[in-house]
């Protein structure tokens, strides 16, 4: 009968785990980084220890022998348990932090800064949540969020993230078919697109010296981004949002025919729940994001 050592022989135990499954000495020195020679000698030695062949060696390959498939059914649960149970705890060291944000600020804003955002923060894992309109604390269930306000938020810390202004822009393609964007005013010629009702547009005519336009086509969109799209897609004249819409105009897929702009009362605020509990990732996110917008 197989008599067992007093001392667990733990690295010969490893070793023959990984010949076991692999079936090959050689297999197992490479997954092991160590010598064929070493995988062979520990085999061998706890083969002694055991008091009963584990292998039988054959010229190309190795198989394995009652006792050894026992032994190996055995330890393969053993250490496949002992995985379970300490990678987790060996990946904690990463981190996550949820941040809501709405659909504009999330693709304009946050989606081109992500890949700096994982080279300043490696261990930091952030998901990104659709983000509802905030009113107050018990709305809000991650960790932080983006929305847009006068700065009051209930419960909540407020910091002003980025400013907007807004500023009328139609592609290149529905500028060259119109014409005749001399002044404000030959605006009425063209399809405008209004995000949600027509306070904007009414507030930027008035701005710009032409309250009361006459307007010919129009159409309401409640989506920031379709809102975006549609301008992109030749299908009328919207209020750019800026700074988001600059790569667009750099890009020459948009158009800004006036300086005239608008600066509304809102502005985007980083939200959080009040500093006494907050984790040290989550501090480390609103820094980030703080100082993204400052440069």
């Amino acid at each position: 009968m197989p008599h067992m050592p007093k001392k667990l022989p733990l690295t010969a135990l490893r070793t023959f785990e990984v010949a076991a499954r692999r079936l090959s000495f050689k297999d197992a020195a490479e997954e092991l980084c160590v010598s064929a020679t070493t995988v062979s000698n520990q085999i061998r030695e706890l083969e002694r220890d055991w008091g009963c062949k584990l292998f039988i060696r054959k010229t190309r390959a190795v198989v394995l022998t009652d006792e050894g498939r026992s032994l190996s059914t055995v330890l393969t649960k053993a250490f496949d348990d002992i995985r379970a149970e300490i990678e987790p705890r060996a990946q904690s060291t990463r981190k996550t932090v949820t941040l809501a944000v709405g659909p504009i600020f999330g693709s304009r804003w946050l989606v081109p800064r992500l890949a700096q955002f994982r080279r300043d923060l490696p261990n930091i894992d952030l998901i990104l949540q659709d983000s509802p309109r905030i009113t107050d604390a018990v709305m809000m269930s991650s960790h932080l969020a983006v929305d847009w306000g006068v700065g009051n938020w209930s419960g909540l810390e407020s910091h002003r993230l980025v400013d907007i202004t807004y500023a009328p822009v139609l592609s290149p393609q529905l500028l060259a078919e119109r014409g005749g964007l001399a002044s404000p005013r030959d605006l009425m010629r063209y399809p405008i697109i209004h995000q949600r009702d027509r306070s904007e547009w009414n507030a930027w005519f008035e701005r710009a010296g032409c309250e009361n336009l006459a307007l010919k086509e129009d159409i309401i969109i409640t989506d920031t981004n379709t809102v975006m799209q549609a301008a992109l897609d030749g299908q009328g004249v919207s209020l750019g949002i800026f700074p988001f819409m600059r790569r667009d105009l750099e890009a020459g897929v948009l158009v800004k025919p006036f300086d005239v702009e608008l600066k509304p009362k809102r502005s985007f605020y980083l939200l959080a729940k009040p500093g006494g509990a907050r984790t040290a990732e989550v501090a480390l996110v609103m820094r980030w994001l703080l100082d993204s917008a400052l440069s």
